[in-house]
Protein backbone atom coordinates (compact mmCIF):
# COMPACT_ATOMS: atom_id res chain seq x y z
CA UNK A 1 0.00 0.00 0.00
CA UNK A 2 2.84 2.01 1.13
CA UNK A 3 4.44 1.48 -1.89
CA UNK A 4 1.18 2.05 -4.46
CA UNK A 5 1.24 5.42 -2.43
CA UNK A 6 4.37 6.72 -3.26
CA UNK A 7 3.63 5.31 -6.57
CA UNK A 8 0.55 7.67 -7.10
CA UNK A 9 2.25 10.67 -5.64
CA UNK A 10 5.05 10.18 -8.25
CA UNK A 11 2.64 10.25 -11.06
CA UNK A 12 1.02 13.51 -9.48
CA UNK A 13 4.47 15.42 -9.48
CA UNK A 14 5.04 14.22 -13.09
CA UNK A 15 1.43 15.97 -14.02
CA UNK A 16 1.84 18.32 -11.76
CA UNK A 17 5.43 19.64 -13.12
CA UNK A 18 3.89 18.88 -16.94
CA UNK A 19 1.11 20.94 -16.08
CA UNK A 20 3.18 24.12 -14.88
CA UNK A 21 5.23 23.76 -18.33
CA UNK A 22 1.79 23.97 -20.39
CA UNK A 23 0.15 26.58 -18.35
CA UNK A 24 3.41 28.30 -18.88
CA UNK A 25 3.09 28.24 -22.33
CA UNK A 26 -0.50 29.38 -22.23
CA UNK A 27 0.25 32.40 -20.27
CA UNK A 28 2.62 33.43 -22.73
CA UNK A 29 1.02 33.04 -25.71
CA UNK A 30 -0.13 36.83 -26.08
CA UNK A 31 2.98 37.70 -26.31
CA UNK A 32 3.22 38.06 -30.24
CA UNK A 33 0.34 40.12 -29.49
CA UNK A 34 1.72 42.49 -26.77
CA UNK A 35 4.75 42.57 -29.29
CA UNK A 36 2.81 43.99 -31.81
CA UNK A 37 1.00 46.19 -29.53
CA UNK A 38 4.56 47.70 -28.59
CA UNK A 39 5.67 47.53 -32.19
CA UNK A 40 2.73 49.88 -32.95
CA UNK A 41 2.14 51.50 -29.76
CA UNK A 42 -1.28 50.90 -30.16
CA UNK A 43 -3.62 48.08 -28.56
CA UNK A 44 -6.28 48.28 -32.23
CA UNK A 45 -8.99 47.22 -30.45
CA UNK A 46 -7.68 44.43 -28.59
CA UNK A 47 -9.77 43.89 -25.56
CA UNK A 48 -8.09 43.31 -21.60
CA UNK A 49 -10.82 41.45 -20.51
CA UNK A 50 -9.38 38.09 -21.11
CA UNK A 51 -6.16 39.30 -18.98
CA UNK A 52 -8.08 40.84 -15.92
CA UNK A 53 -10.17 38.13 -15.61
CA UNK A 54 -7.08 35.43 -15.98
CA UNK A 55 -5.39 37.53 -13.23
CA UNK A 56 -8.60 37.66 -11.31
CA UNK A 57 -8.10 33.47 -11.74
CA UNK A 58 -4.75 32.84 -10.93
CA UNK A 59 -5.31 35.23 -7.57
CA UNK A 60 -7.91 32.98 -6.65
CA UNK A 61 -6.43 29.71 -7.15
CA UNK A 62 -3.15 31.12 -5.44
CA UNK A 63 -5.16 31.48 -1.88
CA UNK A 64 -6.70 28.18 -2.45
CA UNK A 65 -2.80 26.63 -2.85
CA UNK A 66 -2.12 28.31 0.44
CA UNK A 67 -4.72 27.32 2.33
CA UNK A 68 -4.76 23.58 1.49
CA UNK A 69 -1.86 21.79 2.28
CA UNK A 70 0.55 19.67 -1.02
CA UNK A 71 -0.56 22.17 -3.59
CA UNK A 72 3.03 23.59 -4.32
CA UNK A 73 3.06 23.00 -7.89
CA UNK A 74 -0.69 25.07 -7.96
CA UNK A 75 1.17 27.90 -6.37
CA UNK A 76 4.30 27.81 -8.18
CA UNK A 77 2.40 28.60 -11.75
CA UNK A 78 -0.35 30.62 -10.22
CA UNK A 79 2.30 33.12 -8.81
CA UNK A 80 3.89 32.86 -12.48
CA UNK A 81 0.77 33.47 -13.95
CA UNK A 82 0.27 36.55 -12.05
CA UNK A 83 3.39 38.18 -12.98
CA UNK A 84 2.75 37.61 -16.33
CA UNK A 85 -0.66 38.73 -16.24
CA UNK A 86 -0.25 41.47 -14.31
CA UNK A 87 2.75 42.80 -17.09
CA UNK A 88 0.03 42.31 -20.02
CA UNK A 89 -2.36 44.43 -17.94
CA UNK A 90 0.60 46.85 -17.49
CA UNK A 91 1.42 47.54 -21.39
CA UNK A 92 -2.22 47.77 -22.42
CA UNK A 93 -2.80 49.78 -19.95
CA UNK A 94 0.15 52.56 -21.52
CA UNK A 95 -0.97 51.89 -25.12
CA UNK A 96 -4.37 51.79 -24.66
CA UNK A 97 -6.62 54.94 -25.76
CA UNK A 98 -8.18 56.84 -22.59
CA UNK A 99 -11.67 55.15 -22.52
CA UNK A 100 -10.36 51.16 -22.64
CA UNK A 101 -7.47 52.79 -20.39
CA UNK A 102 -10.25 54.26 -18.01
CA UNK A 103 -12.04 50.75 -18.16
CA UNK A 104 -9.49 48.49 -17.73
CA UNK A 105 -8.34 50.14 -14.30
CA UNK A 106 -12.38 49.91 -13.35
CA UNK A 107 -12.52 46.15 -14.13
CA UNK A 108 -8.94 45.76 -12.38
CA UNK A 109 -9.97 47.99 -9.13
CA UNK A 110 -13.02 46.22 -9.07
CA UNK A 111 -12.45 42.55 -9.78
CA UNK A 112 -8.75 41.89 -8.69
CA UNK A 113 -8.26 43.98 -6.19
CA UNK A 114 -11.91 44.70 -4.88
CA UNK A 115 -13.13 40.95 -5.48
CA UNK A 116 -10.51 39.15 -4.13
CA UNK A 117 -9.78 41.38 -0.98
CA UNK A 118 -13.79 40.93 -0.35
CA UNK A 119 -13.91 36.89 -0.88
CA UNK A 120 -10.37 36.31 0.75
CA UNK A 121 -11.71 38.95 3.76
CA UNK A 122 -15.00 37.32 4.51
CA UNK A 123 -13.63 33.94 4.17
CA UNK A 124 -10.70 34.35 6.93
CA UNK A 125 -13.15 35.44 9.13
CA UNK A 126 -16.90 33.28 8.57
CA UNK A 127 -14.50 30.06 7.86
CA UNK A 128 -11.43 27.81 9.53
CA UNK A 129 -9.52 24.81 8.56
CA UNK A 130 -11.57 22.24 6.17
CA UNK A 131 -14.60 24.47 5.34
CA UNK A 132 -12.63 27.41 4.38
CA UNK A 133 -10.49 25.09 1.89
CA UNK A 134 -13.71 24.08 0.89
CA UNK A 135 -15.49 27.36 0.37
CA UNK A 136 -12.14 28.65 -1.60
CA UNK A 137 -12.17 25.83 -3.68
CA UNK A 138 -15.84 25.74 -4.96
CA UNK A 139 -15.23 29.75 -6.06
CA UNK A 140 -12.24 28.53 -7.60
CA UNK A 141 -14.22 26.13 -9.55
CA UNK A 142 -16.81 28.72 -10.18
CA UNK A 143 -14.65 31.23 -11.38
CA UNK A 144 -12.86 28.71 -13.74
CA UNK A 145 -15.83 27.54 -14.98
CA UNK A 146 -16.62 30.84 -16.64
CA UNK A 147 -13.23 31.43 -17.57
CA UNK A 148 -13.13 28.20 -19.74
CA UNK A 149 -16.58 29.18 -21.47
CA UNK A 150 -15.45 32.45 -22.27
CA UNK A 151 -13.85 30.90 -25.59
CA UNK A 152 -17.74 31.02 -26.60
CA UNK A 153 -17.64 34.16 -27.74
CA UNK A 154 -14.79 33.37 -29.89
CA UNK A 155 -16.45 30.56 -31.29
CA UNK A 156 -19.26 32.56 -32.36
CA UNK A 157 -17.11 35.14 -33.91
CA UNK A 158 -15.17 32.38 -35.88
CA UNK A 159 -18.56 30.87 -36.97
CA UNK A 160 -19.96 34.27 -38.15
CA UNK A 161 -16.93 35.67 -39.90
CA UNK A 162 -16.18 32.55 -41.36
CA UNK A 163 -12.59 33.68 -40.25
CA UNK A 164 -9.87 31.85 -37.62
CA UNK A 165 -7.87 34.66 -37.30
CA UNK A 166 -8.59 35.25 -33.70
CA UNK A 167 -8.68 31.52 -32.91
CA UNK A 168 -5.05 30.40 -33.26
CA UNK A 169 -5.01 26.46 -33.30
CA UNK A 170 -1.44 26.31 -31.28
CA UNK A 171 -3.65 27.81 -28.10
CA UNK A 172 -6.43 25.28 -28.40
CA UNK A 173 -3.94 22.01 -28.87
CA UNK A 174 -1.86 24.13 -25.55
CA UNK A 175 -5.71 24.43 -24.11
CA UNK A 176 -6.69 20.97 -24.66
CA UNK A 177 -3.45 19.61 -23.26
CA UNK A 178 -3.43 21.67 -20.36
CA UNK A 179 -6.80 20.55 -19.17
CA UNK A 180 -6.07 16.39 -19.18
CA UNK A 181 -2.86 16.86 -17.76
CA UNK A 182 -4.39 18.84 -14.62
CA UNK A 183 -7.30 16.69 -14.49
CA UNK A 184 -4.62 13.91 -14.05
CA UNK A 185 -2.90 16.15 -11.32
CA UNK A 186 -6.67 16.35 -9.17
CA UNK A 187 -7.49 12.74 -10.29
CA UNK A 188 -4.08 11.62 -9.18
CA UNK A 189 -4.20 13.98 -6.11
CA UNK A 190 -7.83 13.40 -5.35
CA UNK A 191 -8.98 17.19 -5.78
CA UNK A 192 -11.99 17.24 -7.25
CA UNK A 193 -11.70 21.21 -7.23
CA UNK A 194 -8.75 20.67 -9.69
CA UNK A 195 -10.24 17.81 -11.17
CA UNK A 196 -13.87 19.00 -12.51
CA UNK A 197 -12.94 22.01 -14.28
CA UNK A 198 -10.68 20.77 -16.47
CA UNK A 199 -13.67 18.66 -17.93
CA UNK A 200 -15.35 21.62 -19.28
CA UNK A 201 -11.52 22.76 -20.46
CA UNK A 202 -11.34 19.73 -22.38
CA UNK A 203 -14.35 19.62 -24.36
CA UNK A 204 -14.01 23.73 -25.38
CA UNK A 205 -10.11 22.99 -26.13
CA UNK A 206 -11.57 19.82 -28.23
CA UNK A 207 -14.58 22.08 -30.15
CA UNK A 208 -12.10 25.02 -30.74
CA UNK A 209 -10.04 22.75 -32.60
CA UNK A 210 -12.67 21.10 -34.80
CA UNK A 211 -14.24 24.73 -35.71
CA UNK A 212 -10.89 25.74 -37.07
CA UNK A 213 -10.28 22.56 -38.96
CA UNK A 214 -13.88 23.33 -40.42
CA UNK A 215 -13.05 26.62 -41.22
CA UNK A 216 -8.88 27.25 -41.50
CA UNK A 217 -10.05 27.45 -45.33
CA UNK A 218 -12.90 29.29 -45.75
CA UNK A 219 -13.02 33.07 -47.33
CA UNK A 220 -13.65 35.15 -44.69
CA UNK A 221 -17.02 37.27 -44.57
CA UNK A 222 -17.23 40.71 -46.13
CA UNK A 223 -19.68 43.15 -45.10
CA UNK A 224 -20.66 46.31 -46.93
CA UNK A 225 -20.51 49.20 -44.05
CA UNK A 226 -21.13 52.36 -45.95
CA UNK A 227 -21.92 53.46 -49.71
CA UNK A 228 -21.83 56.48 -51.09
CA UNK A 229 -24.50 57.83 -53.69
CA UNK A 230 -24.46 60.99 -56.42
CA UNK A 231 -27.48 62.37 -56.79
CA UNK A 232 -28.66 65.65 -59.26
CA UNK A 233 -28.87 69.07 -57.45
CA UNK A 234 -31.90 69.98 -55.76
CA UNK A 235 -34.19 71.26 -59.13
CA UNK A 236 -36.42 73.53 -57.63
CA UNK A 237 -33.40 75.56 -55.03
CA UNK A 238 -31.15 75.66 -58.74
CA UNK A 239 -34.03 77.13 -60.84
CA UNK A 240 -34.98 79.75 -58.22
CA UNK A 241 -31.66 80.73 -57.59
CA UNK A 242 -30.65 80.96 -61.42
CA UNK A 243 -33.81 83.28 -62.29
CA UNK A 244 -32.77 85.97 -59.45
CA UNK A 245 -29.35 86.23 -62.13
CA UNK A 246 -27.22 84.47 -59.41
CA UNK A 247 -24.87 81.65 -59.45
CA UNK A 248 -26.85 78.34 -58.70
CA UNK A 249 -26.30 77.24 -55.23
CA UNK A 250 -25.18 73.48 -53.98
CA UNK A 251 -28.20 71.73 -53.09
CA UNK A 252 -27.90 68.36 -50.95
CA UNK A 253 -30.99 65.55 -51.13
CA UNK A 254 -30.85 63.45 -47.98
CA UNK A 255 -31.13 59.46 -49.18
CA UNK A 256 -29.63 58.29 -45.90
CA UNK A 257 -26.05 58.84 -46.56
CA UNK A 258 -23.95 62.25 -47.40
CA UNK A 259 -24.30 63.24 -50.65
CA UNK A 260 -22.73 64.76 -53.76
CA UNK A 261 -24.26 67.21 -55.86
CA UNK A 262 -23.49 67.78 -59.64
CA UNK A 263 -22.34 70.67 -60.75
CA UNK A 264 -23.83 73.11 -62.95
CA UNK A 265 -22.27 75.68 -65.01
CA UNK A 266 -22.89 79.58 -64.09
CA UNK A 267 -25.09 81.77 -67.28
CA UNK A 268 -23.63 85.32 -67.49
CA UNK A 269 -26.57 86.55 -69.63
CA UNK A 270 -29.98 86.82 -68.59
CA UNK A 271 -31.77 84.93 -71.40
CA UNK A 272 -29.00 82.02 -71.01
CA UNK A 273 -30.19 81.98 -67.13
CA UNK A 274 -33.87 82.03 -68.52
CA UNK A 275 -32.80 78.92 -70.99
CA UNK A 276 -30.72 77.36 -68.28
CA UNK A 277 -34.02 77.23 -66.00
CA UNK A 278 -36.33 75.98 -68.88
CA UNK A 279 -33.83 72.69 -68.99
CA UNK A 280 -33.90 72.90 -65.27
CA UNK A 281 -37.47 72.69 -65.24
CA UNK A 282 -37.73 70.12 -67.91
CA UNK A 283 -35.34 67.76 -66.47
CA UNK A 284 -37.27 68.09 -63.42
CA UNK A 285 -40.27 66.76 -65.22
CA UNK A 286 -37.75 63.66 -66.02
CA UNK A 287 -38.48 64.90 -69.35
CA UNK A 288 -35.87 64.75 -72.74
CA UNK A 289 -36.46 64.49 -76.44
CA UNK A 290 -38.03 61.63 -76.08
CA UNK A 291 -40.14 62.00 -72.68
CA UNK A 292 -38.03 59.60 -71.07
CA UNK A 293 -35.06 59.18 -68.81
CA UNK A 294 -31.66 58.93 -70.29
CA UNK A 295 -29.63 56.28 -68.68
CA UNK A 296 -26.77 58.97 -67.20
CA UNK A 297 -29.22 60.49 -65.81
CA UNK A 298 -30.08 57.27 -63.56
CA UNK A 299 -28.58 57.53 -60.05
CA UNK A 300 -25.28 55.10 -60.12
CA UNK A 301 -23.93 54.35 -56.52
CA UNK A 302 -20.05 55.15 -56.12
CA UNK A 303 -17.65 52.22 -55.54
CA UNK A 304 -18.92 50.52 -51.92
CA UNK A 305 -16.64 50.82 -48.87
CA UNK A 306 -15.79 47.54 -47.25
CA UNK A 307 -14.90 46.14 -44.81
CA UNK A 308 -13.18 43.03 -44.03
CA UNK A 309 -14.39 41.59 -40.73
Amino acid sequence: MAFLNMEQHTWAFTFGILGNIISLMVFLSPLPTFYRVYRKKSTEGFQSTPYVVTLFSCLLWMYYAFLKSGAELLLTINGVGCGIETLYIAMYLIYAPKSARLLTAKLFLGLDVGLFGLIALVTMLVSAGTLRVQIVGWICVAVALGVFAAPLSIIRLVIRTKSVEFMPISLSFFLVLSAVIWFAYGLLKKDVFVAVPNVLGFVFGVAQMALYMAYRNKSPAITVVHQEMKLPEHVKEVTTNTKLGGAPTEGRISCGAEVHPIDVMPTSAAAGADEQAINVEEAAAGRDDHNMLRPEQVIKPDMAIVVEV
